[in-house]
């Protein structure tokens, strides 16, 4: 933490260091908002609300693999949710659950800004387009194998 929080001035870096801190620990501990929050003397309640309002920050330690299941109008209409049912079969997970060792995180969202290869899916950094619920078990498969 002390390296994040040397690297910036003022309150006004806020949310720079919050988006380091959760790189870095993969969410944003209250312990974590706390030293922020005494480092620039800004108060708890104002980070929370700033975590809170942007999606991309979260309050709960997320899984190595960040599954996001695209449910936007171009996906929903071309089948994302035969992806997101077939995911909770392999997996057990409903949307913003961790599975028990921490692996994956599964999660909606409204867009991921590729219409044009609806369903889509995103594995961290990697995308999946142009879906089908028959693809879903050989790419999960290829992320256990990888941990393994």
């Amino acid at each position: 933490m002390k390296e994040i929080l040397n690297k910036y001035e003022d309150a006004s870096d806020v949310i720079a260091v919050l988006q380091d801190v959760q790189a870095k620990f993969g969410y944003l501990s209250q312990e974590n908002l706390r030293t922020i929050s005494q480092h620039f003397s800004v108060s708890y309640a104002y980070l929370h609300s700033i975590v809170s309002f942007y999606k991309s920050f979260s309050l709960v330690k997320k899984g190595e693999l960040v599954i996001k299941v695209c449910d936007g109008t171009a996906c929903h209409i071309r089948g994302s949710v035969k992806i997101l049912d077939e995911l909770y079969r392999l997996l057990g997970l409903r949307a913003g659950q961790t599975d028990e060792d921490g692996l994956f995180t599964l999660e909606t969202v409204a867009c991921l800004g590729v219409c044009a290869i609806a369903p889509v899916m995103l594995i961290n950094e990697d995308y999946y387009g142009n879906l089908q619920v028959g693809q879903i078990a050989e790419i999960i498969q290829k992320y256990k194998k990888q941990r393994s």
